[in-house]
């Protein structure tokens, strides 16, 4: 599973730096550092949500899901925000 996860997250950093270069834009640094810490945490929430359901701890995952996963998606959503509206902006 994380070699899966690996290769995916490999191939979306690939792809977002490609398109970086293409479409000649950057990212400032606080946006780099919120959309690592979000994708942080989801990777967190993701490992945490397996093992529970793995030790038939379904609350416990169900709230994993909610506490770190819900926090992590809503930093992606900013950073992907932020960089929109910069670009848009300019």
């Amino acid at each position: 599973m994380w070699l899966i996860i690996g290769l995916i997250i490999g191939a979306l950093l690939l792809g977002l730096v490609w398109l970086m270069k293409r479409g000649n834009f950057s990212l400032t640094w606080y946006e780099w550092l919120i959309g690592i810490i979000g994708m942080a945490l989801i990777l967190f929430t993701i490992q945490n949500f397996v093992g529970s359901l793995d030790e038939l701890e379904s609350k416990a995952a169900s709230m994993f899901l909610l506490v770190i996963g819900l926090p992590g998606l809503i930093l992606l959503a900013i950073s992907w925000q932020l960089a929109a509206r910069r670009i848009k902006k300019a």
